[in-house]
């Protein structure tokens, strides 16, 4: 499965949301696995929302690494080697937002490097919240609340803007980049 890249005008879409009684259904379970499978051969990504694979619909997935930062390489700095980065896939698990609703920012916000598998090679910084509370569905159907600070707030507003039609490059902070033409080429 591969990732639909800046151009395709899915990735602009706003995303349907999934009805109640089909949240737990055998076409959304194929879903999650085909998001999933997308995500783990994506050695850099952490984040998928549906649109990237082409299913303009309101979910979207977050590794489960994410809550461990330092778990993200062997080194805490984003240098381990291609075997430790696989092994870490094969077992990656996601966290599941199902119809998502981010019902708190905080007000204060941060600037942020991020990159996006849609945008592949390109990086900007963003200004984001550092804290939210969200409100979703998981793949059981039991509705959650959570609240998420750090790097786990800013992939879920990032994915959240994908079920909207916004992608990273749409809020790159131009004047606070140094490499403009890593976002801009």
């Amino acid at each position: 499965m591969d990732i639909i890249q800046l151009g395709n005008k899915v990735l602009r879409g706003i995303s349907k949301e999934i009805p109640g009684k089909k949240i737990t259904s055998a076409e959304i379970k194929k879903l999650l696995e085909k998001m999933s499978g997308a995500l783990r051969k994506e050695p850099l990504g952490i984040g998928l929302a549906a649109p990237q694979i082409g299913e303009p619909k309101a979910i979207f997935i977050v590794s489960e690494y994410v809550l461990r930062p330092d778990t993200l390489s062997e080194t805490g700095d984003g240098t381990n080697g291609a075997e430790e980065t696989k092994k870490r896939k094969e077992k990656e698990k996601y966290l599941v937002f199902i119809n998502p609703k981010i019902t708190k920012l905080s007000k204060k916000k941060t600037l942020l490097t991020e990159g996006c598998l849609s945008v592949a090679g390109k990086f900007g910084k963003v200004r984001r919240s550092t804290n939210l509370t969200i409100k979703a569905y998981d793949e059981n159907g039991h509705v959650f609340t959570r609240g998420a600070g750090g790097l786990l707030a800013q992939v879920i507003q990032h994915e959240v803007d994908h079920l909207n039609g916004i992608l990273f490059v749409d809020k790159v902070d131009i004047k606070n980049n140094t490499r403009t033409s890593d976002v801009l080429n």
